[in-house]
Parts: C-alpha cells; structure tokens; sequence
C-alpha cells in the first residue's frame, strides 16, 4: 500500500522520553530541578561578570556569552518538554516544530562556534600573552561574537527551509522529545537525500573546521605548557584551559553521535539520550567546571555575596 501523503501538515505529535505513567512525575520532577539549576547557575555567572570590572576581560565576556546561550538553548526545548511531561498534551503546531528546530540547530551551533573562539583565546593568553591584549582587543571581540552568531543563526536556514517543504506520511508522531532534524527526516515520504548531503556538508564545513581549528589551537597550547619550567606554571596555565577542553569533547561527541550519520542507522532511544546529554549536561556543568576551581571568580561571588548580605541584612553588617 502506498503511504498517504499530506502536503500540509497542521501540527505533530510528540512522543516524549517514555510512555510509562508512573515515570511522568518523576520525570517532570528531575528536570524541573535540572532546568532551575541551569537557569540559576547561568544567570549568576552573568550578573557577576557584569557587575565586577575587574572581571570584563575577553575570557570572561565569551563566558558570559556563553551561560546567555547555555539558558536560551535550554529553554528552547525543556520547558515543552516540562509541559508534556506534566499536562501529557503532545501535539505541537507545525510552525512551532519548525521554529523550534531552527533555534534548537542555532543555539548549537552558536554553542560550537563560540567555544572555537574560546579555544583561539586561551591560544593567545598562552601561547602569545604579550601580543593578548592587542589581539584580543575590544573591536576583535565584537566582531568574533558577531561572526559566531551569524553563523550560527544562518547555518541552519537552509535546513528548515527544505524540512519545511517536505511531505509527511499520515503518520505524524515524532519519536523523540523535541522537533529534532533526524526524527522529521524519518517521518517524510520525500526523498531526503538532498538534506541529508546538506547536513554533511554543512557539518563538515562548519561544525568539522571549527573542531579543527579548536584541536589546532590545543596542539599548540599543550605544546607551550610541555615548555614550562615550573610544575606549577605548568598547573596554572593547564588549569585556565582545562574546563573549556572537557565541554569541547562532550559537545563534539554528542554532535558526532546524533548527526554525522546516515538516517538508515537511526536509533530513537539512543538519539534521546545524545540530545538529553547535548542540552542538560553542558548546561548544567559550565557553571561548576568554569567557576568552582577558579580563583578570580569566586573572590568576584564573595564581594557580591557580601554585598547583598549587607544590603538585606545591614543591622548585622554594622554589627561585624
């Protein structure tokens, strides 16, 4: 029988993580903390970037940069997925699965390109410190983080815009917890070949050049640290690089896993939890990895602290 076609699609239907009853509370429960968390830790590092000057330097502007995409990406998909877990109302307008994947595919890549230019600073903190300040200058800034967001934001255009032309069986169940680029793939009776040749190319071009240049820049940031006399220079340069290093290696893993494949080894569960660790790991471990050894930031947390403690509690202030 030949599947039934229909050219303009209303809405979808989401599946979600798991159709066991007993699970959906716990679920909502587990990422309703997670996605507070991420929210939470995010936002503090941003107020108390831009609340301490002496912390508005390159490295601490990409950071903050970086928790402003860490909270939009997240929100792009768990509070829906909140919804679902809690209302079990899965049914989702075909605009809104269109726009969702759009910001979802730009997020990630802003994500990906921002952490390239991560690594291209530390490159220059450590391998090039006399020439830092020139290179990395208030105009090079600007410009590193228009160019990542451009990117980001255009790289996924022409991905939404042939998903959103596709036809679709009668059948509009999407097996995943969001409106993911694989999952739709897997739903049309179109020949998607051209979209999958895109993603690769795509892929390869943007996501595959930014992990080159970033495995560039470590080489020859590990090749300098190897030349310092000192164990503890050694430490103190490793330590500025070494948060930044392990988010790289578990975002370039999990885009590996999810799209860098043909759509014939399609696996839901497994693609459910690449995606889990894509848009809850990351976010919820930047604020920890970034901060929680990291001298500057956490005298910058304790001034803050002090003073809205002296703010809400002035009488006991003046006491001490």
């Amino acid at each position: 029988m030949v599947p039934e076609i229909q050219e303009n699609v209303s809405d979808f239907i989401i599946q979600g993580l798991s159709d066991t009853p007993g699970l959906q509370l716990p679920l909502f429960v587990l990422f309703l903390i997670i996605y507070l968390f991420i929210i939470i830790g995010n936002l503090l590092i941003f107020f108390i970037i831009l609340l301490n000057s002496d912390l508005h330097t390159p490295m601490y502007k990409f950071l903050q940069n970086l928790s402003i995409i860490d909270i939009s990406f997240t929100t792009v998909v768990l509070p829906d997925l909140l919804h679902l877990l809690i209302t079990k109302k899965n049914k989702i307008s075909f605009f809104g699965c269109m726009t969702q994947m759009y910001l979802y595919l730009s997020l990630n890549g802003n994500e990906y390109f921002l952490l390239m230019i991560m690594s291209y600073d530390r490159y220059v903190a450590i391998c090039d410190p006399l020439h830092y300040i020139n290179r990395m200058s208030e105009k090079c800034f600007a410009w590193l983080i228009s160019a990542a967001n451009c990117a980001g934001f255009l790289g996924s255009v022409c991905h939404v815009v042939l998903i959103s032309k596709l036809s679709y069986c009668h059948s509009h169940l999407i097996n995943h917890f969001f409106c993911d680029l694989i999952p739709l793939l897997k739903l049309s009776c179109s020949d998607t070949f051209i979209i999958e040749i895109l993603t690769y190319v795509v892929g390869t071009l943007l996501a595959g050049n930014s992990f080159l240049l970033t495995l560039i820049s470590y080489i020859y940031i590990i090749s300098t640290i190897l030349k310092i006399q000192s164990t503890h220079g050694r430490q103190k340069a490793f330590s500025t690089c070494a948060s930044h290093l392990t988010c790289v290696i578990i975002l370039y893993m999990t885009l590996i896993c999810l799209y860098m494949k043909p759509t014939t080894s399609y696996s839901p569960n497994r693609d459910k939890f690449f995606s889990l660790l894509c848009i809850v790991l990351v976010p919820l471990l930047n604020p920890l990895i970034y901060t929680i050894k990291n001298k500057e930031f956490l005298i910058a947390f304790n001034k803050l602290r002090q003073k809205v403690k002296s703010f809400v509690f002035p009488d006991e202030t003046q006491i001490d």
